[in-house]
């Protein structure tokens, strides 16, 4: 069977407010700028891309469950959950699909308690501190992954 060419975008809890919160950390792109970019980018290599965001776990941990059945890989940025939420990184690991973890900031260059990530060992993609940009990335280096076109 082959697997679909489609990825899920999730992106957590107050980045709804990308664009207006914090612009010297997050820049002034909007969630519907991210979302253009990743969807663009996914489309030039032949995929497709369902976005979720959502300020509540149960939500984004239903996205990921539902992924399973027709999505070939998943981007995620997690927000403040990267830091806090193991059932996210087990509902992750749980789907068994490949995962790219994205920031928009270099989390490891910020505070103390944002340097551990949940999602770090169930990830193959990691890209950290490229801007909004760092969406692209992590949607050409996810599907390099998905279509076996790595080094």
């Amino acid at each position: 069977m082959t697997a679909p060419h489609r990825l899920l975008l999730v992106n957590g809890p107050n980045l709804n407010l990308l664009g207006t919160r914090e612009p010297e950390v997050y820049g002034t792109e909007t969630l519907a700028d991210v979302e253009a970019l990743a969807t663009a980018t996914a489309a030039a290599r032949g995929f497709e891309v369902r976005a979720v965001q959502s300020n509540h776990e149960g939500v984004l941990l239903d996205a990921i469950h539902d992924a399973r059945e027709d999505c070939a890989g998943i981007v995620i940025n997690p927000g403040g959950l990267t830091h806090t939420s193991v059932v996210l990184r087990d509902a992750l690991s749980g789907v068994s699909l490949p995962v790219a973890e994205v920031h928009i900031s270099d989390i490891r260059a910020r505070e103390e308690f944002r340097h551990h990530s949940y999602v770090a060992d169930v990830a193959i993609v990691h890209v950290v501190g490229e801007g909004v940009r760092g969406y692209a990335t992590a949607v050409e280096r996810l599907i390099a992954v998905i279509t076996g076109q790595t080094d």
